[in-house]
């Protein structure tokens, strides 16, 4: 079925929808009731118990004054004793009207199921006295009819008497001394069955002043009348006495106060019973029933708490632990349609703080929360700490009244209105706008941890975790990430959201405070910092511990002038500074950068273009890396200010900044890859450009380092060469320096020449350029080498004959002009004798024509500038017919080596159409442990896929 918001499901009392119930449904005054001028909701019987739930505390009670007024036992006197607000003159009232029986007692909902439980049929009509502590002043008399009444034996007399009764303690009354024990026995025997409620009696003993003696007697004679009144009704079956003492010492008020109620708790702890009347749990029922009506869609009232209860177990670990148990289903049902964390919250909190009334406050408060949601429409399922109407002026009045000056700016601020930063957010962001997530959040936080800025009865950790914001906040058919975010967010916006703890441990807690937090003073101080002289030096230096003990580069030069990037053989990595940044639409400033690093050296032009890679910082991601260096350096200035004794903190803010600093400083490095996530690199499309061209390479920001990172596109991408064939060496010759009759170049002229045209291959450094040279020679099918050569003769000519020494005297030679050369100078055998006997013949030498060296070019980019020789060619006179060749290949580097074999060796083979070319693979694996069973699964079952012949383990 589908889900109804609360207010489809139940309907509050008409004077709650009306807005009147602060004249009506707060206003219970004892006093009024007995003299019968209060609202119908007090002074009616049938009413007062039909919007009464009777608690545990309240049927034990109960059960006892009627047992006492049918002299059956029970205690004989009864404080009540609870918080400001919890409850002691509503319990008072329920005696009173059971004891009155104005009505029949099967008018008085729940009145039977006690009588029942305690096997009593009926309670007898008793006396009611009142004594209310703040009706009268103990220095001013009141009239009773013809009577003037001084102090409260007067007025218990004339209560339970009339003018007889008044007449039994007339002298005490009028001297103001306290009637002895057994006038008082006298009197409520003669007029028991009866009741006496006492409210308030500390306000009125209060007022008396040591020493001094008033017309309602003086402070001793009012503690000896409360002694004796007590004595007494022990001796009185029938008679019974209900006394409300405040709590705490703050209610009582003056020393005098304080000192009374210490009395009075003596005296009354003698023949007590003391009664704790509202548990946490019951007031869910005791609300439901003052502000609403019944549940007229129990359907939807299920369906809701068991759809709320779903989503607590589907989130798990993200939220408290008491929402994974199966009874906080029922906590959802009894507190319908308010949420158990309301209530929670409400008596946890804001009931420790001094002046809050537990029952009474709660009241007041929900009854204008649910006045304004009604009549803004409200949608919610359930009526949450997130549903709370800030922004209406009643309810933000009645909560910030409770606090310490301060909180009307953070509210209007931070937290809810049209203005505040919470708003604007949600109206950037239609995705936190569409279910209000950070106003949301942000009432959560102020609902549970405002008390704790003034409440001395906090003993946990100040502030709220994020489990349980995010129970404050999510409906079901909502994600919680929504909310997490929208916190996150919160904390980085807000002036007065405060945080402590350790994020990684998620033990962050979150609380809101009328001083701004030092996230505020972090964000004025960022604008102190200059991009050149604080900024840039930051990055450099992140730059640096990111690229620090690289191999692959022989050095890495960071936001360095081209004067001092060296112009030699070594490949080098230059960063650009960020103001120099990439982007996919915006190239131009990158480029420019890079041309101007390649052109010129100092004052002179660069000559080794060919060595520089350049990494670039990413257009859009510039203004996030700013910002976070700037965020370092202004913790960092807090941190030195409060060292330094120039800024003024406490301990949790001096903790706070202290992680704050260190999570920005760990953070900056992952930010710095994400913006240096381009490597430029360099080139022309032939040796006849003039111009270079500049080609980007994305970068994986998620990767383990950054060198490795650009190692790995550098590879992929074959922008270095680290091992080179040379097959593609000869292939380079023969396009850029075998033409013609210009058949040799010097090998030291071709590494030059990579160095410094950026059409030539990059390679890594000199000795893969030896390394191609040295592997070649080892046939004749690339190249042949000499030392030199002097008129038409190469000295220390070669030709698939081992190792070579590379130096500036080597030079390459095209292999079929080596091979003629070979076949030229090589002596032919003598020939068969001839009759003559001299067995003599002539051999015939070959020529060799040399050419003179071709001049450099003037122009950088025009060509290789290595003298060549040519040499005339002849046939080769054999051929090789069989080709073995074995490796060995390092596990980790496999997948790239198997691709380069197949690519330089493989390939070479199978390009001759009458070769039959067999490959084979063999792996050996030494385990010193021994294999592990799911390793051996695995290649067995890959080996047999992959059709290898049957593996052997051992």
């Amino acid at each position: 079925m589908s889900l109804k918001p609360w207010r489809e499901a139940i309907v509050p009392h008409p004077d709650v929808l009306e807005g009147t119930f602060l004249q009506s449904e707060f206003a219970a005054d004892i006093s009024a009731v007995k003299s019968g001028s209060a609202p119908r909701e007090y002074q009616d019987a049938t009413a007062f118990y039909d919007r009464t739930f009777i608690t545990d505390g309240m049927r034990l009670l109960l059960t006892s004054v009627a047992k006492r007024l049918n002299g059956l036992g029970g205690d004989p006197v009864i404080q009540l004793q609870t918080a400001f607000g919890g409850g002691k003159t509503h319990t008072m009232l329920a005696v009173l009207h059971l004891a009155n029986r104005t009505v029949p007692l099967s008018d008085l909902a729940g009145i039977s199921a006690i009588l029942d439980q305690a096997s009593l049929l009926d309670v007898p009509k008793a006396r009611v006295a009142v004594l209310d502590g703040t009706k009268h002043s103990p220095g001013q008399p009141w009239k009773r009819g013809e009577l003037t009444v001084h102090t409260l034996w007067g007025e218990l007399a004339w209560q339970l008497g009339g003018e007889d009764g008044y007449a039994l303690v007339k002298d005490a009354d009028w001297t103001g001394t306290s009637p002895g024990k057994e006038v008082l026995e006298s009197l409520l025997k003669t007029y028991a069955p009866c009741v006496v409620l006492v409210d308030e009696l500390v306000a009125y003993v209060r007022q008396f002043e040591a020493g001094k003696q008033l017309s309602g007697g003086s402070y001793d004679s009012n503690l000896s009348f409360i002694q004796a009144l007590t004595e007494a009704l022990k001796l009185v079956p029938n008679g019974i006495m209900l006394a409300s003492l405040p709590e705490s010492e703050v209610e009582a008020g003056s020393g005098t106060g304080v000192a009374a109620l210490r009395a009075l708790e003596t005296y009354f702890g003698r023949v007590q019973a003391l009664w704790k009347t509202v548990s946490v749990e019951e007031s869910f029922e005791i609300v439901r029933r003052r502000l609403f009506n019944v549940v007229v869609d129990e359907k939807n009232r299920d369906a809701v708490c068991r759809a709320f209860a779903t989503a607590y177990v589907n989130e798990g670990a993200s939220l408290p632990a008491e929402t994974q148990e199966a009874r906080y289903l029922k906590r959802l049902t009894d507190a319908y349609p308010i949420h158990p964390e309301i209530f929670d919250r409400l008596f946890e909190d804001w009931a420790t703080i001094d002046g809050f009334q537990r029952t009474r406050g709660v009241l007041k408060l929900m009854a204008m929360v649910i006045y304004r949601l009604w009549k803004d429409q409200n949608q919610d399922l359930l009526i949450l700490p997130a549903s709370l109407p800030l922004y209406d002026g009643d309810t933000r009045n009645d909560l910030v009244y409770h606090l310490q000056p301060g909180w009307d700016p953070v509210i209007h601020r931070d937290i809810d209105g049209e203005h505040a930063e919470t708003t604007e957010m949600e109206n950037r962001e239609p995705r936190f706008g569409a279910v209000q997530a950070a106003r949301r959040v942000a009432r959560t936080l102020f609902f549970g941890t405002a008390p704790s800025a003034v409440s001395t009865k906090q003993n946990t950790g100040r502030g709220l975790e994020r489990a349980r914001v995010l129970l404050g906040c999510l409906q079901p058919e909502q994600a919680s990430a929504l909310y997490s975010d929208a916190l996150n967010r919160l904390v980085d916006r807000l002036h007065y959201l405060n945080t402590s703890g350790d994020k990684t441990q998620d033990t962050t807690r979150y609380w809101f405070d009328t001083r701004a937090n030092l996230r505020r003073e972090m964000e004025d101080r960022k604008r102190r910092f200059s991009d050149v002289h604080e900024v840039l030096p930051k990055v450099v230096d992140v730059l640096k511990r990111l690229t620090m003990g690289s191999s692959f580069f022989e050095g890495v030069h960071i936001a360095t002038p081209h004067s001092d990037i060296p112009d030699d053989t070594g490949l080098r990595l230059v960063v650009l500074e960020p103001s120099l940044f990439f982007s996919k639409t915006e190239s131009r400033i990158a480029f420019e950068a890079v041309k101007d690093v390649l052109k010129q050296h100092g004052t002179q032009p660069r000559y080794r273009q060919n060595r520089l890679l350049f990494l670039a910082g990413d257009h859009d991601t510039l203004s996030r890396l700013k910002e976070a260096v700037r965020g370092v350096l202004a913790w960092k200035s807090i941190l030195e200010d409060v060292e330094a004794g120039r800024l003024n903190i406490d301990r949790v803010q001096e903790k706070q900044a202290k992680q704050e600093f260190k999570s920005a400083e760990d953070a900056l490095p992952r930010i710095v890859r994400e913006s240096y996530k381009w490597l430029l690199c360099p080139g022309v499309d032939s040796p006849g450009s003039k111009d270079a061209s500049v080609e980007a390479f994305a970068l994986n920001p998620a990767s383990q380092g950054l060198i490795p990172e650009i190692e790995r596109v550098c590879t992929e991408n074959e922008l270095v060469i680290s091992t080179w064939s040379p097959v593609h060496l000869r292939t380079d010759l023969q396009k850029y320096y075998w033409k013609g009759d210009k058949v040799a170049v010097g090998a030291q002229a071709v590494w030059d020449d990579t160095c410094r045209y950026l059409y030539m291959p990059r390679l890594k450094k000199s000795h893969v350029f030896e390394r191609a040279i040295q592997v070649g020679v080892t046939t004749e099918d690339f190249f042949g080498t000499a030392m030199g050569q002097v008129g038409e003769k190469f000295d220390g000519f070669k030709l698939s004959t081992g190792s070579v020494q590379l130096d500036d005297t080597l030079l390459l030679i095209e292999p079929g002009a080596a091979k003629a050369y070979r076949e030229a100078n090589t002596p032919k055998p003598a020939p068969p004798s001839t009759g003559d006997g001299t067995g003599h013949t002539g051999s015939t030498g070959g020529g060799v024509s040399t050419t003179g060296g071709v001049e450099p070019p003037t122009d950088g980019n025009s060509g290789p500038t290595a003298p060549t020789t040519h040499v005339p060619t002849t046939p080769p006179t054999t051929k090789a017919k069989t080709f073995i060749g074995t490796v060995e290949v390092n596990a980790a580097s496999a997948k790239l080596r198997m691709v380069e074999i197949a690519d330089e060796v493989i390939s070479a083979l199978v390009a001759d159409p009458k070769a039959t070319v067999t490959v084979r693979i063999e792996i050996s694996a030494e385990f010193p442990e021994g294999v592990a069973d799911n390793v051996r699964r695995a290649v067995s079952e890959n080996a047999t896929a992959l059709k290898f012949k049957p593996p052997v383990w051992e």
